[in-house]
Order: C-alpha cells, then structure tokens, then sequence
C-alpha cells in the first residue's frame, strides 16, 4: 500500500494505491488489483481522509487484463463501486485503464464511460422531490391497476433512468438480426462515431494561439520520458 499526503498554499491530498502483484505479473512489472483487499484498504484510507479533513485522490475502473473483456468489466466494476461508495474526492483512473495501468484502450475506455455515468445516477441518490415520488401518479392509478399509460409515466418514462449506450437489452432474435455484437464491438462502432462527429468547443484564436504556444514550451523543456 502506498500512501501520501500531499500539501499545497491551497489544501492537503490524501491520496492511495493498494495494490498486489504475484509472481507471474512481477516480471512485466504490472499492477495487479486485489479487488477485496483494495476495497477494505480504500474505504480505510477513506475513513482517515474524513477524519483529517482533506481531500482523498483514489480509484478508478482499475483492472489487470489486458483487453476490454469480462476480466476488465467485472475488476473494473469491482474497484469504481469502492470508489464511489467510499468517497472519493478525486478519480484520476475512471476510464480506459488496462493491463494494470500500463495501456489503455478506446473500447475500454468507452465501457468505463458508461459505468462513470451509471455510477453519477447512483451518488444522486433517491429523488425526494414530489416529481420523484410521484404521489400524484398513485392517487391517479389507485390500486390493482398499472401505471404505464398514467400522465406521469408518459411526462417522466424517457429521462428517469440511467440508459445505457452500449448494453443490448433486446431479445435474441432482434440481437441476431442486428449482427450478433457483442459489448466490445458495439464498443468499437460508438467511440470511432464519438471521434468521427466531435466538435471542438469554440475558442478565441488568441486563446488558443496562447495555449499550444505554453503547451509547446513546456513540453520542450523536459524530456519525453525520464525512464
């Protein structure tokens, strides 16, 4: 486990890495997460940060595999969940993370994304507000009845849950019918139409004139790597 806080003028950081690493993943010298042990160690770290009163950098979709496969869906799950319920101020690993830390990918990247926004959902927590409770929607429908063509229903159905831009909820025939796409193939279709589409957001030419001329000059002042 490693451990540090850091302190600026401004604030501390408390920030964490658990992690293991066994025998065959030595060689290669590649993170390797121990799922539960990481949880029980962030939430820990997590409670100490509270504690101290300082932010807490931690976390992320973190994984060992080496492709975008179910290894690095469910470690990936598995440590952004901590994460999440522990409290984490900032995440700098939320998407893409492969191989311990040592690649990335777009598809991962993408899946990662789409956990990030289920977890947002998630931290909102219940809605509490009278839309939200839908007390009017009970006393319209009453009992034995069902709530699919009440007023609230049809006002609410398409914004009031988190949906998915890659999960496939169709039945087999229609999943058949549309190529048989797996999750990494639907992956692959939608961050090359993401880069295909993109905008960049408008921009003083003076601005960004600055900019690259700042990013130029920084990135002649040191070497590309210090390994």
């Amino acid at each position: 486990m490693n451990a540090a806080t850091g302190r600026t003028a401004a604030a501390e950081l408390h920030q964490l890495l658990s992690e293991s690493r066994d025998v065959a993943q030595r060689r290669a010298d590649a993170r390797a997460a121990a799922i539960d042990d990481s949880a029980l160690v962030l939430y820990g770290a997590a409670a100490l940060a509270r504690r101290l009163g300082v932010p807490f950098r931690s976390g992320g979709s973190l994984c060992g595999s080496k492709a975008a496969d179910a290894q690095a869906a469910f470690e990936s799950a598995q440590t952004l969940l901590p994460t999440m319920l522990g409290g984490v101020n900032f995440v700098l690993h939320t998407a893409g993370w492969l191989e311990g830390g040592l690649a990335m990918g777009y598809e991962k990247f993408v899946m990662d994304a789409d956990q990030a926004g289920m977890m947002h959902t998630l931290l909102a927590g219940v809605d509490l507000s009278e839309n939200g409770q839908a007390l009017d929607a009970i006393r319209e429908v009453g009992p034995g009845k069902h709530f699919l063509g009440c007023a609230h229903t049809q006002a609410n159905f398409q914004t009031a849950f988190y949906r998915s831009p890659l999960a496939d909820n169709n039945s087999v025939e229609q999943w058949e019918a549309e190529g048989a796409k797996d999750t990494i193939q639907r992956a692959n279709a939608l961050w090359k139409k993401q880069l295909a589409e993109y905008e960049a957001p408008p921009l003083e030419a003076a601005v960004d004139e600055a900019l690259n001329d700042y990013i130029n000059r920084r990135k002649a002042s040191f070497p590309d790597s210090n390994i």
